[in-house]
């Protein structure tokens, strides 16, 4: 097996967890959706997702196929956010939603393509060198932090809709919905300028927990949810898994090139590729 970090064994479970709710669904499970009605081959399209979900999960776990497994969910899932999340930027530019929308996908695309940069193989670093190791998992970071400023945005711009969110035994609902959308806000800028970035990565992966924790969870357990409130807790726990995995590409970072020069040397290995049994 082929273990990185923590947030990469939840990421992996997580997406083969969505593999086999699609499967059994016999539909989109909800990372996927909107897909219109009306789109031609629809049903196919969805056991697609499905099987792309638990393959590539699957496959995150295996030495041998992780780097293919990686480089598929990568690709695939940027194609997806491309083509129907951007999509609703293009219709409709100026509504912040279209945004939120489009970062909900992007935490899941810089996930995958954060694994995509530790595991890729010989072919991809020659020939996708810009997008992999230590440039790959930069493009990733800056992909995460736009999706934390989407969401930080949203707070403020749907705050009809956010503040009632905020658990009842918790007083000034409007503050903590305010507040949560600035502490969006301030990691994705720390995220992009490089100034307290690691910190700001873990506590928005810890935020985005705590938020699947607080709200979603108790309406799961009550087992009075609607298929809108399960959608959104699939979606949360699976916004978790992918800024895990983000916070995770700063664990060692200070020493990673000194740990580098010394591996001919001691055999010592980063820790994103240490953790490997075979």
């Amino acid at each position: 097996m082929r273990i990185a970090s923590v947030g990469h064994t939840v990421f992996a479970a997580t997406m083969i967890a969505l593999g086999i709710l699609g499967l059994v669904k016999g539909g989109f499970a909800p990372i996927w959706q909107p897909v219109p009605e009306g789109l031609p081959a629809r049903e196919a399209l969805a056991y697609l997702c499905a099987f792309i979900s638990l393959a590539c999960g699957m496959g995150l776990f295996w030495r041998r196929s992780a780097a293919t497994a990686a480089r598929v969910l990568f690709a695939y899932l940027l194609l997806w956010m491309l083509v129907f999340k951007g999509r609703f930027i293009v219709l409709a530019p100026t509504v912040e939603g279209s945004y939120q929308s489009c970062g909900e996908t992007a935490v899941i695309v810089a996930a995958a393509w954060v694994l995509y940069a530790w595991f890729a193989a010989g072919w991809d670093r020659r020939w996708l060198g810009f997008a992999v190791g230590d440039r790959g998992v930069r493009g990733a970071r800056v992909l995460y932090a736009l999706a934390l400023i989407a969401f930080g945005l949203s707070h403020f711009a749907y705050l009809e809709l956010t503040a009632p969110l905020v658990p009842g035994w918790l007083p000034a609902h409007v503050f903590w919905a305010y507040f949560t959308g600035s502490t969006f806000l301030a990691a994705g800028a720390a995220t992009l300028i490089g100034r307290y970035a690691r910190l700001a990565a873990a506590l928005s992966a810890l935020q985005i927990g705590l938020f699947t924790l607080l709200v979603w969870v108790p309406l799961v357990a009550a087992g009075h949810v609607s298929a809108q409130h399960w959608g959104e807790f699939v979606v949360s726990w699976t916004l978790t898994a992918g800024g895990w995995v983000v916070a995770d590409s700063y664990r060692g970072m200070a020493g990673d090139d000194r740990r580098r020069r010394l591996a001919p040397q001691v055999g010592f290995e980063p820790p994103h590729v240490r953790s490997e049994v075979s």
